[in-house]
């Protein structure tokens, strides 16, 4: 049997927690296949909490992304980049470009710049900044350019202005909800006490363990499932009305511009188990 070179995944998040929320699905599906995935946030996460202090959330939530790598056997990495601050400053960019080159990722997926969040947007316009310098050898001098880009896609969102995500790749993630929830249950500090808090429903968190990875479950399965809604018509055009309509829990990616171009077969290794919308 012929040997494979295995695939290898880079998700750059603006936030501990951003990679599997967002693309939790086919991380997954990358280390079921034996591929090799590697979760970062570019901030350190210390913003997020109402009660918590900083100081005390940075090492809280560098120990919460690595138990959620954990869960599929994924390197989740923080940066130390403050949270709620980042601009796309050379400093973002350049340890972009040193990410990318030295990581030697296939795939790279990141926010688009049309995001609620202004970290979201930032690591977005880092990124698309890095994507043709990665190849550029008098930049960042001491790690050797690549010769060839990575290609690079865009998270799922459901923003329209200025631009609605366009999806190129669906992937139906129904089989991995399960997967995604206990990922983001790591997360303790953020689903059980500042998203809770945030939306205003942290008196139906409850205390058991089981009973917090079944309102985890329930919190992944009301998120995500606004995806297929908001993309019907397109799900409707690539599939048909009644494949359409079976698919409740998906991931869609664009395909950026900035970075390499894949043919539809290479989209289709990029994405296993994906369809493409091309």
């Amino acid at each position: 049997m012929p040997h494979v070179t295995p695939l290898r995944l880079l998700v750059l998040g603006a936030h501990p927690d951003d990679a599997e929320y967002h693309a939790g699905g086919l991380a997954a599906v990358y280390r079921q296949l034996g591929h090799v995935v590697k979760l970062v946030s570019v901030t350190d996460g210390s913003s997020g909490h109402h009660v918590r202090p900083p100081e005390e959330m940075i090492g809280l939530r560098r120990a919460e992304a690595a138990a959620a790598g954990a869960v599929i056997g994924a390197t989740y990495v923080t940066w130390d980049f403050s949270d709620g601050t980042l601009q796309p400053s050379l400093d973002v960019r350049w340890r972009i470009i040193r990410e990318i080159r030295e990581f030697r990722p296939d795939l790279v997926l990141t926010h688009r710049t049309c995001d609620y969040h202004p970290d979201h947007r930032a690591v977005g316009q880092a990124v698309q900044d890095a994507s043709y310098l990665v190849t550029v050898p008098n930049v960042l001098r001491e790690v050797p350019a690549l010769r060839r880009d990575p290609v690079v896609a865009y998270l799922p969102d459901l923003f329209t202005r200025p631009a609605p995500l366009r999806p190129d790749v669906v992937l139906d993630v129904a089989d991995h909800l399960s997967t995604i929830a206990r990922m983001l249950a790591c997360h303790r500090t953020q689903l059980f006490e500042w998203l809770a808090y945030e939306e205003d429903i942290l008196d139906t968190v409850p205390a058991d363990e089981a009973g917090k990875q079944d309102w985890v479950e329930q919190w992944v399965n009301r998120h995500i499932a606004p995806r297929a809604e908001r993309f019907r018509g397109e799900l409707t055009k690539a599939f048909g009305k009644e494949q359409a309509d079976a698919l409740k829990f998906i991931e869609l990616y664009e395909i950026s511009e900035y970075a390499r171009q894949p043919t539809n077969e290479q989209l289709a290794g990029l994405f296993p188990t994906a369809v493409c919308l091309r």
